[in-house]
């Protein structure tokens, strides 16, 4: 099957935005490509580096129609489209991604993991999703997401594993020529649960920070499957075969060989060396 990420910027204009956005994803449809994913939050100009209230305006409710255009598309070229978007809900504020099966909203990802650092002040604006970490059963297969910084703890991606997840698509707004250390997080995550990881991160200069684009997919030997992308906006494909991650398992048996029982100190939520509890909630 063949998937493909696509890595964009964003300018102020959200309406413009999001009909370039379903134009590139039709033409990733029209390269053969199944299930499509979009960067973190780009539908928006990178506002998190700034402290401001004023740009929570720029969150949407899923009822707000913000949607309907990918539905579309979605529908029309009978593809899997999984977009991150600024969302309001229940009165609180998400990185959300919504997965979108032939013009069906399979449900929506909200980031659980979220940073606060110079440029990411994304704890002033956004709240922590409930960390459910679903799979969403789709018409080409079983997706999972993790959103950035979720990328970082590795027990999501083991926790979609484990639920079966055939991929995981990581859309991400890196910057700071972080790249290097992504791409081992990345194809870390992939070889040690044996699936199908697909970054797809943020591109262009946004007030000064550079988002520098590498998108990439590992499959599940930990091995890139797709061209490293540059720093300019890009459609990235990649061909995936559920038999690799068939056998993969086999040969390796990570999730067969756990031992559950010695995890304790994670299951009882204990925090790590020099981890204050304010900081691990």
């Amino acid at each position: 099957m063949r998937i493909a990420g696509i890595q964009t910027g964003a300018s102020h204009d959200v309406d413009r935005n999001i009909t370039h956005a379903v134009e590139l994803a039709e033409i990733a449809a029209e390269k053969g490509a199944k299930s499509i994913c979009f960067s973190e939050l780009c539908l928006t100009p990178w506002f998190l580096r700034h402290e401001d209230k004023k740009y929570l305006e720029l969150a949407r409710e899923r009822s707000s129609g913000i949607l309907d255009p990918f539905l579309a598309s979605s529908l029309k070229t009978k593809t899997v489209i999984v977009l991150p978007f600024f969302e309001r809900y229940d009165g609180r504020f998400f990185s959300s991604a919504a997965v979108m099966d032939c013009g069906v909203l399979k449900g929506v990802y909200r980031k659980v993991h979220i940073p606060d650092l110079p440029l990411y002040k994304e704890r002033f604006y956004l709240s922590s999703g409930d960390g459910d970490f679903p799979v969403f059963e789709t018409s080409h297969g079983r997706i999972g997401v993790q959103l950035c910084w979720d990328n970082l703890f590795p027990e999501g991606t083991r926790i979609l594993a484990l639920k079966g997840a055939d991929l995981v698509f990581a859309p991400t707004a890196a910057s700071q020529d972080t790249h290097a250390h992504w791409e081992r997080a990345i194809s870390a995550n992939a070889f040690a649960n044996n699936l199908t990881v697909f970054r797809v991160n943020r591109v262009g200069t946004e007030d000064g920070l550079v988002f520098y684009g590498r998108s990439f997919c590992a499959g599940p030997w930990g091995d890139m499957v797709s061209e490293l992308a540059g720093s300019k906006e890009a459609i990235v494909m990649a061909e995936v075969d559920p038999r690799e991650r068939d056998t993969a398992r086999e040969t390796w048996g990570f999730l067969n060989h756990r031992q559950p029982s010695a995890y304790r100190d994670i299951i009882n939520d204990r925090p790590g060396p020099g981890a204050s509890r304010e900081q691990k909630n």
